[in-house]
This record gives structure tokens, sequence and C-alpha cells, in this order.
């Protein structure tokens, strides 16, 4: 049968999304791989999968595999495409959206025909729930790389995340460093790498290695982690812009045991259909 689908993306941070209500679709990590290839399949960073809830407290059930075929829990720049989708294809017409995630409901609100507002959650810096193979909670933690000694702050927004500070994004060794503590075992679930270079208190730069992926032209949990790991540390307002390299996020966060406010852009680069069994 043919399976009709949607490519977007959010800032460069591509996507293909399914309608999983109105036609059959099996997520199966053979198929995910083979279909995020961009030299002999469609090519993307993440599939994102349309369900219908399981909840009555939330409208869809919101699915995200990365292109290695591994299921995640959070993708920012994935739930601003989500939102335009179902919109765009007439499966709700409401300006906020609750969603069904794996860790919880998430709240989707539409500011404009391209931009949307995303409540990303409240981070959690509790090693348990991060998760880290340490007990103690600390503000920044050392591990060891090459001989030298790589500081960096730690939590969860929905999936883990590593926020290191360097003094140029563009000279940072993303590819290097990113590989070798995606799989640490101080991550066991893994873990999204971030590399953020301070502008000033309302600006940043920043790149991302995401598990499972490699580096992407933005991740929106990953701006999100970065902004808060940063104004933890007092270097950041609570109000900030992530410079990534395929766009800008304004993000807003009031404080522990707030959530994060994420807002940027989405574009619908093609619709069309594959060939599946």
């Amino acid at each position: 049968m043919k399976l009709k689908f949607s490519k977007m993306h959010g800032l460069g941070n591509d996507f293909m999304v399914i309608d999983a209500i109105n036609q059959s679709f099996n997520a199966e990590p053979r198929v995910i791989r083979e279909w995020a290839e961009r030299r002999t399949g469609i090519g993307f960073d993440q599939m994102l999968i349309v369900e219908s809830s399981q909840t009555e407290k939330a409208e869809f059930r919101y699915r995200i595999f990365n292109a290695d075929g591994g299921e995640v829990s959070q993708c920012g720049n994935g739930a601003r495409c989500f939102t335009r989708f179902v919109r765009e294809n007439g499966l709700t017409d409401l300006d906020i959206i609750p969603v069904e995630t794996n860790t919880g409901l998430l709240e989707l609100r539409v500011v404009d025909d391209s931009r949307v507002t995303v409540n990303m959650g409240v981070p959690q810096f509790d090693p348990a729930l991060i998760p880290l193979a340490t007990d103690y909670e600390q503000k920044q933690y050392v591990l060891r790389h090459e001989g030298e000694d790589i500081h960096f702050s730690a939590l969860s927004i929905g999936n883990p995340h590593m926020v290191i500070e360097v003094d140029n994004v563009d000279t940072a060794m993303v590819g290097n460093l990113g590989e070798f503590f995606e799989s640490h075992e101080f991550f066991p679930d893994r873990v999204n790498v971030g590399f953020i270079q301070i502008i000033d208190q309302k600006r940043f730069r920043l790149r991302v290695f995401e598990r499972g992926v490699g580096e992407t032209l933005a991740c929106g949990s990953g701006a999100c982690a970065a902004m808060v790991a940063t104004c933890k540390l007092g270097k950041l307002d609570n109000q900030a812009t992530a410079s990534l390299r395929g766009g800008e996020l304004n993000l807003q966060w009031q404080g522990d045991g707030k959530p994060v406010m994420m807002t940027g852009d989405t574009a619908l680069t093609f619709e069309g259909e594959i060939e599946y069994e």
C-alpha cells in the first residue's frame, strides 16, 4: 500500500511526519532506518507519528523516533512541526493542543501560520530522573576526555542533556566529544551533547550532537536545556534567544519548578507517498 507523509523542518531539524490515525503504520526500527537514509531514502533526523490519544486529557499521542530507529520522549522542533501538521491536515482546529508523550502531557500553542510555542515541561535535575550514574546532584559535573577535564551541566527536558560551555561553537569538537559522551557509561540512557557559547545575558549560540542522530542544524530541547543550565549558573537571563545553525528560538524560564517555554518557526518541505507493507 502507499503511505502518505509530510516532510517538515524546524530551523533545519527535519522530520518525516505520519498520520497514523487515518492510515495504518507500525514504527519498525528497520523501516525507520531505511527511510532516514539521505541518499537512498527520504532523509530525516526524526520520524514523528500522530496517533490517537490513550487519555481523555490529550487530543493526540505524539511519538518520536530518531534516525537510528530508537524511540525518544521529547523533540521541541518536532513538537512545533507536529502542531502545524495536525492543524493543516484537518485533524484539529484548536489553538492550544494538549498531546500525550512518553513522559506526560505536552502543551502546544499556535502563534501564527508558521510559529508555535511549546510548553516543554519542568526541567529535572535529579540524577535518577535524567538519568546519571551518580547519586549526587551538582550544578556541574566533570568527566575526563583524552586527559582533559570536561566540566558540564546535566538535566532532563523530557530527554537527557549534557551542556558544555565553549569559547566558540565554530571551533568546538562537536563530533569528537559528542560521539564520545553520547554513549558514556555516566549516561545510562545515552545523552544529547550541547555546546553553548554565551554572547551576553540574553543571547547564546548553540550546537547539539543528538543521540542516535549526530549533529543537527537545531535541537529545541537542547536549546532549552542549555538555557536552563546556564541560567542556573547566573550567566543568562530568564528570557533568552538561542542562535542555532538553522535559525533562532525564543526561550523563557521562570526558575525551579517552572516549565520552559519555547517559540520558533516551522516549515513544510514537501508531501509524498511511499510504498509500505
